[in-house]
């Protein structure tokens, strides 16, 4: 699994600005989001020599809502993932590391998931994420909001939320009660809000 999927990032392309939905039967025009998007994909560590920044390997980048759906459709869904791999979904120029300088006095909204139990809709509420993502209702104007990751892991996958800073409490408050509904968590669900800065261990917000 974990090698056709690197197959599938690899041989997906955008040039020219030509996706998938590119025909006269289909569309007309694209619908250009408001910002860029590049995907990323973090594949299984094969052997112990590798590291981290090894793996992470940027896929595409789009601009369309046509763009998105092609690549949407393209690659593996959430639930087809390997042990250990990584989707993340960020503003184009955004690495999704926390020494990013746009990540690095931000922190991330994240929840985990039993794996058992959310195997048949963890794909839904992974595309439910990407699509507030790009359309920008998770927040209002504040701007807050870098990248999605997907995190699938043993016994559970992780949905978090980064954001660029943790000082505006108000508007990141807002910020996760929107994830909460994305993600269909109920109220004694808690979502907790945690820095970047491994200095600060304790969460700044929970929701």
């Amino acid at each position: 699994m974990s090698e056709d999927l690197t197959t599938k990032t690899e041989e997906l392309s955008l040039e020219n600005n030509k996706t998938v939905f590119d025909s006269k039967e289909n569309f007309n025009s694209k619908h250009p989001l408001n910002n860029k998007w590049t995907l990323w994909y973090t594949k299984p560590q094969t052997n112990k020599s590798e590291q981290w920044h090894e793996l992470l390997k940027p896929v595409i980048t789009f601009a369309s809502v046509e763009e998105f759906w092609g690549i949407y459709n393209s690659i593996p869904q959430a639930n087809q993932l390997p042990l250990k791999s990584d989707y993340h979904l960020f503003k184009e120029g955004i690495r999704p590391e926390w020494e990013d300088d746009q990540n690095s006095k931000g922190g991330k909204f994240q929840y985990s998931f039993n794996k058992k139990e959310v195997q048949s809709i963890i794909s839904d509420l992974w595309l439910r994420g990407l699509l507030a993502l790009i359309g920008e209702t998770i927040e209002e104007e504040e701007n807050l909001v870098n990248g999605i990751v997907l995190n699938v892991r043993k016994s559970n996958i992780r949905i978090g939320l980064w954001v660029a800073n943790v000082q505006d409490l108000d508007s990141l408050k807002s910020i996760g009660e929107k994830l909460k509904k994305i993600l269909q968590l109920n109220e004694n669900s808690k979502l907790e809000l945690t820095s970047h800065d491994e200095k600060i261990k304790d969460p700044l917000l929970v929701v």
